[in-house]
């Protein structure tokens, strides 16, 4: 077993080691930094003298991240309960505490007992994990005992969710449960002012209760914080930290004011299909032109300071535009960090476009009272254009395009005007992913919202005005990589990944790194000399097993199955070995995707990328499947906590930070997924996503593009679904014509584990073919399907060695 210059992976030491204890730091200042302050009347921050009653189900059960392959087994997690207590905060309210704690144990238990029934039915024991995922138990109502002794409540409002299985638009997940609604009615009743705290994935939605219940004074989106959240909860309640996240999505009123609400998953009654008939208007895209008053808008977020935002000048550059801004504290007592985010409005020729789209942002850093920085927001050309589907041409037409700063999509001021005095074709590309379903995207009312159009009129006159000529696109010309020094029939073992007889398929088809989550094949190590790469989960983290035994006499490791490799061992716990050796692999588990990107902060982005970097040296691992990246269409999408927005452009340039920092670590790549449209979580293996090819570009694919071109990553991930009637591992427009030939990329491309097991799933040989080099994680039966499809010239030998060369080129990279 040994790899290198390496046997096992972690340590025989227990303790902390030092890099644990400095990825807590980072990871309790990422968690500070994703906190968005939604609602304050003043009542925060909270003196530390001040008695409070916590109560709701996140109080002792914060939930640190989601389920399912996103989830990290580390070694604790700090509850908001914990880190009140150990600030010294009073906490009034032990006996429904210790209530509640009792119900929960006794849930999980019986939720234990009803997935491993289940999995005794299920082929993969995951699907049973997937199917029954854990809910938390109601708490009892709260009585006046509870509250004796209390100046205020911190009510938690928490859920979870995760890979396999969307969010339902039911009471106690979508909605707020009936004794979650009940309580916050009572604690009105009794005139308490409520901290209202949100610990989910994705929205909860809260119109009528903040318009019942007047007396919640402040409402804090924590998202999941990971392992260190409770203490970041405690470091914004107390003042220690001042609130300084945004959203990355709009929050609607009522869930019927998402334009997919009503078609979305399983509410339309077929999994089969999801025609997108939203088009581009997607999120704030949609409210914004369609005069749809959301709840809470893009890009919100209070702090406990003020701030204002001065437009200072222009500067008109080569394919590009920057601008430069001023930002000022203008509070008087505490210190903190505003984000600058730039959109522009569009003229509307041609085809209808959304009302305002992000362009670009940049963050401050701490400013004391009174204290001024001056920042450059570069705006690329590309974010001017729209994509015409007739010409498969990307356009900037000619017209008057507004830019407008400020610190939330609903918060904006017009700072300047740009002139193109002639439509420009920047960018020519071919037809992808043609749709094959007759129905026409959403188009937007004549008048195109409130302010559409009449900024022209009432505001540019008012502000500085330039012209600006577009030019064509540089295109990165891509050459594929030929393996030519073996013969192609040993060069289709690296078309799979390494197959384990007898393992799980998620958890544990990686062996060398025990809970990695596969390995490329290791068939021609001893032959040619070509090592396997090892796997690993993400995107809050590295998931590994937290431990595992060797047999101190034969070196063997002992294997669990794939629920021993969830939930930090709960539901499988290990068996103890006599005469083993334990080895740790304790992993970071830092704030998810969404709470991350709360942050709008590029440099702390790819500070984490660089700590995950050094924690995927530590355990040998070589490529690390995240970022996700997929658009946060509807908030039911079970897996949303991983990504990172709604807005394709903020997902882009976040993964690209991300990705440039694990990537400065030698012989560390990432693998952004889910390449594309993986948008729901029930059937996502058989789901067709029945999308325009504007939409597909201008919103689904426009992050990936981003990530791609600006960052270099060193794999792609693609989705399970299908894309206009073909899966995405099999679809050849979307792994070679546009990753490739359009946007340059040169790495390697592989599908999501187990694609091709289902009866309907990706077909093995046709992978290759579409230029997914790898079938991930590997079996018989793929091996069989693309030697018999050579064999017969389905598949060209030619085929095979590009494949095989872009694998050996990553091999080489990451080596």
């Amino acid at each position: 077993m040994t790899a290198g210059n390496w046997t096992y992976s972690g340590t025989m030491d227990h303790k902390p080691s030092k890099r644990e204890k400095e990825h807590r730091i980072l990871a309790r200042k990422a968690a500070e930094k994703g906190i968005v302050l939604l609602k304050n009347q003043g009542i925060l921050p909270l003196s530390l003298s001040l008695p409070v009653a916590l109560l709701g189900r996140g109080g002792e059960k914060t939930v640190k991240g989601g389920t399912g392959s996103g989830d990290v087994n580390n070694r604790e997690n700090i509850s908001i309960l914990r880190a009140l207590e150990e600030a010294g905060v009073t906490i009034t309210s032990t006996d429904w505490i210790r209530d509640y704690h009792n119900r929960y144990e006794n849930a999980r238990l019986t939720w234990k007992e009803k997935v491993l029934e289940d999995a005794k039915k299920a082929e993969n024991p995951f699907d049973a994990y997937a199917e029954n995922p854990f809910a938390m138990p109601e708490g009892r109502l709260i009585s006046d005992k509870d509250l004796q002794g209390a100046k205020a409540v911190i009510y938690v409002i928490s859920r979870i969710s995760g890979e396999g299985k969307d969010r339902r638009r039911e009471k106690g997940d979508y909605y707020l449960s009936q004794n979650e609604e009940e309580d916050l009615l009572y604690l009105h009743e009794k005139q308490v002012p409520v901290i209202l705290i949100l610990n989910s994935g994705g929205p909860v939605e809260l119109t009528d209760i903040l318009e019942k219940a007047e007396n919640i004074q402040a409402v804090l989106y924590i998202s999941q914080l990971g392992q260190e959240g409770g203490y970041a909860v405690a470091d914004i309640l107390l003042g220690k930290a001042v609130p300084e996240g945004k959203l990355t999505s709009t929050w609607a009123r009522r869930y019927e004011d998402y334009p997919s609400a009503r078609t979305f998953g399983y509410l339309n009654g077929d999994l089969e299909k999801d025609e997108y008939k939203e088009g581009i208007y997607v999120g704030y895209r949609y409210f914004d032109t369609f005069s749809v008053r959301p709840l809470f808008p893009f890009g919100y977020g209070l702090s406990y300071t003020s701030f204002s935002i001065g437009f200072q000048g222009l500067e008109i550059g080569e394919k590009n535009i920057e601008l430069t801004v001023s930002v000022k504290n203008t509070g008087e007592c505490y210190s903190g960090r505003e984000v600058v985010q730039v959109y522009i409005t569009a003229p509307q020729n041609g085809e209808g476009k959304e009302y305002k789209r992000l362009a670009g942002f940049a963050k401050t850093g701490l400013l004391q009272p009174g204290q001024e920085q001056e920042i450059k927001i570069r705006i690329e050309q590309k974010e001017l254009a729209s994509f015409r589907e007739e010409s498969h041409q990307w356009v900037i037409d000619k017209g008057s395009y507004g830019l407008w700063i400020g610190n939330s999509g609903a918060s904006l001021t017009l700072a300047a005007k740009l002139t193109v005095s002639e439509t420009k074709v920047i960018e020519k590309t071919y037809r992808v992913c043609p749709k094959r379903r007759d129905f026409s995207d959403l188009q937007p009312p004549a008048a195109g919202g409130d302010e559409m159009g009449l900024w022209k009129e009432e505001k540019s006159n008012l502000v500085p005005s330039c012209r600006f000529m577009p030019m064509e696109e540089e295109k990165k010309i891509y050459v594929a990589p030929l393996a030519q020094d073996h013969p192609a029939e040993d060069l289709i073992s690296l078309l799979y990944g390494n197959i384990t007889w007898g393992a799980s398929n998620l958890g544990s088809a990686g062996t060398r790194v025990p809970g990695s989550a596969g390995e490329t094949t290791r068939a021609l190590e001893e032959k040619y000399g070509i090592p396997s790469m090892i796997m690993a989960d993400g995107p809050a983290g590295i998931r590994l097993r937290q431990s595992y035994q060797v047999e101190r006499k034969t070196g063997e490791v002992y294997g669990i199955g794939v629920l021993g490799a969830l939930e930090n061992g709960f539901l499988e716990p290990e068996k103890h070995h006599e005469n083993a050796d334990v080895y740790y692999q304790y992993c970071t588990a830092f704030p998810v995707g969404t709470a991350l990107a709360q942050t709008w902060d590029l440099e702390l982005m790819k500070e984490f990328g660089e700590a995950i970097g050094k924690e995927m040296e530590e355990f040998h691992i070589n490529l690390w499947l995240a970022p996700g990246m997929n658009i946060q269409r509807n908030p039911l999408c079970g897996r949303n906590f991983e990504y990172y927005s709604e807005d394709p452009f903020l997902s882009g340039k976040l993964a690209a930070a991300v990705t440039l920092g694990v990537q400065s670590r030698k012989g560390c790549g990432v693998t952004i997924k889910h390449f594309a449209c993986n948008n729901q979580e029930d059937n996502r293996m058989g789901v067709d996503a029945c999308v325009s090819e504007r939409a597909l570009r201008e919103i689904y694919f426009r992050g990936f593009e981003i990530a791609i071109k600006e960052s270099n990553p060193v794999a792609i991930m693609s989705s399970y679904n299908l894309i206009n009637g073909v899966h995405a591992a099999n679809s050849r427009d979307l792994c070679t014509v546009l990753a490739r030939e359009e946007w340059g990329f040169d790495g390697v491309i592989m599908s999501d584990w187990n694609t091709t097991v289902p009866e309907d799933g990706s077909i093995p040989w046709e992978c290759a073919a579409a230029g997914n080099d790898i079938i991930m994680p590997g079996n018989a039966e793929d091996d069989k399907n693309i030697r018999e499809a050579y064999a017969k010239g389905l598949l060209s030998e030619q085929t095979i060695r590009e494949c095989a060369g872009r694998i050996l080129y990553m091999i080489k990279r990451l080596s």
